[in-house]
């Protein structure tokens, strides 16, 4: 599974933040790559919609885009804080530690 991380936005520009990240489980340790995988089902990634519009009044929030491709298939969110979701929100934490 390769899963590719983007952020945006924000109140601060932060230049190592805004650079993509992409993650492929079979360059992870196997423990890492089955996390990776766990949260993507948790969150229910694939049946996500595709944009999720800011929240009413919403400025300088971070803006996410994940793009997620497992056998044969690819998904791309993109997301805006707040993020409301547990299961989406433990995905996007886990891909912002490793983008840090």
């Amino acid at each position: 599974m390769r899963v590719r991380f983007e952020m945006a936005g924000g109140f601060v520009y932060l230049p190592g933040r805004s650079e993509p990240v992409t993650l492929d489980t079979d360059d992870l340790p196997e423990s890492e790559a089955g996390e990776l995988e766990r949260l993507v089902e948790a969150a229910g990634f694939f049946g996500l919609p595709e944009t999720t519009p800011p929240p009413r009044g919403a400025a300088d929030h971070l803006r996410y885009t994940i793009s997620v491709t497992r056998r044969g298939r690819s998904h791309t969110v993109q997301l805006t804080d707040p993020i409301e979701d547990p299961g989406v929100q433990a995905l996007v934490e886990y891909l912002e530690a490793k983008a840090g």
